[in-house]
């Protein structure tokens, strides 16, 4: 293997000339500015305690937030001081206030987050993500700073990579995430694959970096099983974005340090997965959020760029979605270096382009549909009700215009302890109830593997894109013999979509509702007919007012950010369930 060094981030070694061609390029101006606001904003501010009050309070009421906000805040502080030391060495400001950043982070009890600290396990062996996203970034630092870190520092930082991630990984193992098919295998074996790729020495370390690799490249296994072939990512595209992130980060580490012997990029699987991210797209930011996941999203920049530099088939993100530095409120370095260290590695192009992306593994159908009249989008799922980050959600469906939505994922309510618990589907944003679905004689979808939708159609046209779902088994109705829903999109210049949904019943249900959710108050026009507006574009929903007794209502959810959100449900009553039903509705955008 090579040694560590600065080749490993900068092609000649020459970390001085990379960071002054930031500092004078003008494809950096908006990250340098933002950088530089933070560090403006964080000069003088008093550094947030994690104390035992703030530790506790998960373990007693099942709140997250207050103890996190301080954690992320002392990240940010870390993650501010190092760019701005790096990008402006001669500051002796910066480097003092990362010096002290970095030795307050290192006297932090744990890494670890209270959400994920379990009393099966000392705490001084406990790794969740976070502790090994801190190691990381201590290790990388580490060498990026070289002697401008003080060797007191230096010692340090790897005494304790080694006692809280190294050591126990290989000796107090194995740990449930290890063999995870989500984002806790990419990120926590890859922080700790990457930390000892920076760390340890070829020579001296040889035993012990080979055991840890052997371990992280089994992770990085399970991981990838949890993809289909078509490369879909079941937790939407914020958990894309961290998961295989650090799947990348990790590859391009091992990839220069075995001298290319060891390539992840060479799997055509891990190629199709690259590709995930444009097709999320349904217009502006607006993104596709099933499971959870928030409506709108950014780019990684970098990561996006090195993707697209090592696949010919990726195209390049479009600049206006490059992720401002202050997005990211869990204060991650990995991503933030490479925003600025992988700029440039491809070129980058006014929009995504339009098309339809059939994910049979997943269940998922995209649209993208670009027209004279503007962007549109449509998607629409089956899959099952037991996936990464659950929600009992199968035919649920969103469409969105000119980078809005009119109909609705809610995404990712506020992370608490009963979020993840029993009560997971009591919360509007995880439960049928919060999605476009039928609540059938009463009684929502239920969670589990059994609870699958089976897709009978999947088709795309130049003009048109359908899906055919029977969901049936979603639902826990013995008298719900067959549930077919089918979405007809029709891409025309102000596009439309055709549902209908096919009920058969070996005896009349007392009660069927037709639900779909939305963030828009809608106002009724009469005869069967719903406008859900948004500046001159608008969404009318067109129903048969004589089959059908519409009902709208206010509701109130908490977003993953602790703030309360206001959404509406518009349900259509059945008026005569009988054994047989058909239903249809009409969603067509126009101008007004």
């Amino acid at each position: 293997m090579s040694p560590t060094g600065l080749h490993i981030y900068f092609p000649d070694g020459d970390a001085r000339r990379f960071w002054r061609n930031v500092r004078n390029g003008e494809e950096y101006a908006a990250d340098l500015a933002e950088i530089r606001a933070e560090g403006d904003r964080l000069r003088g501010a008093a550094w947030p305690d994690l104390t035992y009050s703030l530790f506790s309070q998960f373990a007693q009421t099942g709140s997250r937030l207050a103890y996190e906000r301080a954690y992320f805040e002392r990240r940010r502080r870390l993650n501010t001081y190092a760019l701005l030391s790096l990008l402006e060495p001669e500051c002796e400001e910066h480097h003092t206030e990362l010096l002290e950043a970095i030795w307050r982070v290192c006297s932090e009890v744990s890494w670890c987050l209270p959400a994920h600290v379990s009393p099966e396990r000392p705490l001084a062996e406990t790794i969740d993500l976070f502790a090994a996203e801190t190691g990381y970034t201590l290790a990388e630092l580490s060498v990026l700073l070289g002697d401008r870190l003080p060797e007191m520092l230096h010692v340090h930082i790897a005494e304790l990579v080694y006692g809280r991630l190294l050591k126990p990984f290989v000796e107090s193992g194995p740990y449930e995430w290890e063999e995870a098919e989500h984002n806790w295998s990419a990120v926590c074996a890859g922080s700790i694959g990457s930390a000892a790729l920076l760390l340890l020495d070829e020579n001296q370390d040889r035993e012990l970096l080979a055991r840890i690799l052997e371990k992280t490249q089994h992770s990085m296994t399970c991981y990838l099983k949890g993809f289909g072939d078509d490369g879909a990512c079941l937790e939407g595209l914020g958990y894309w974005n961290y998961g295989f992130g650090y799947f990348v980060y990790y590859a391009d580490l091992l990839y220069k340090r075995s001298r290319g012997e060891l390539d992840w990029f060479a799997q055509t699987k891990v190629k199709t997965i690259a590709g995930f991210q444009q097709k999320c797209f349904l217009g502006g930011s607006a993104v596709v959020n099933f499971s959870d996941a928030l409506p709108y999203g950014s780019v990684h920049i970098g990561l996006s760029h090195y993707i697209s530099s090592t696949y010919a088939s990726v195209p390049p993100p479009p600049s206006r979605l490059r992720a401002d530095y202050r997005e990211d409120h869990c204060s991650r370095w990995a991503p933030a270096l490479r925003n600025l260290l992988w700029r440039g590695l491809s070129a980058e192009v006014q929009d995504w382009e339009p098309g339809d992306f059939l994910l049979k593994d997943a269940g998922w159908l995209i649209s993208r549909t670009v027209s004279p009249k503007g962007v549109f989008g449509f998607a629409a799922k089956g899959g099952h009700n037991d996936e990464p980050h659950n929600h009992n959600d199968l035919g649920q469906f969103m469409l969105a215009g000119d980078g809005a939505f009119f109909l609705s994922d809610l995404g990712c309510g506020e992370y608490t302890k009963d979020y993840f618990g029993l009560a997971r589907y009591t919360y509007d944003c995880n439960g049928s109830q919060g999605h476009s679905v039928p609540i059938i004689n009463g009684g929502l979808q239920m969670a589990g593997r059994a609870r699958t939708a089976s897709i009978l159609e999947q088709t795309s046209s130049g003009v048109e894109t359908r899906m055919a779902v029977e969901l049936s088994r979603a639902y826990d109705c013995e008298a719900l013999l067959s549930f077919k829903r089918s979405w007809l999109w029709s891409k025309v210049e102000l596009p439309g979509l055709e549902l209908r949904d096919v009920f058969a019943f070996s005896s009349k249900p007392l009660t069927l509702v037709e639900r779909f959710v939305t963030l828009i108050q809608p106002e009724e026009l009469g005869e069967g007919r719903l406008l859900l507006s948004r500046s001159d574009l608008a969404l009318e929903l067109v129903y048969d007012q004589w089959q059908l007794q519409a009902e709208v209502k206010e509701r109130i959810y908490r977003d993953h950010f602790g703030k309360d959100q206001v959404w509406y449900t518009l349900d259509f009553h059945v008026l005569q369930p009988e054994r047989h039903l058909e239903l249809s509705f009409l969603f067509q955008f126009i101008r007004q």
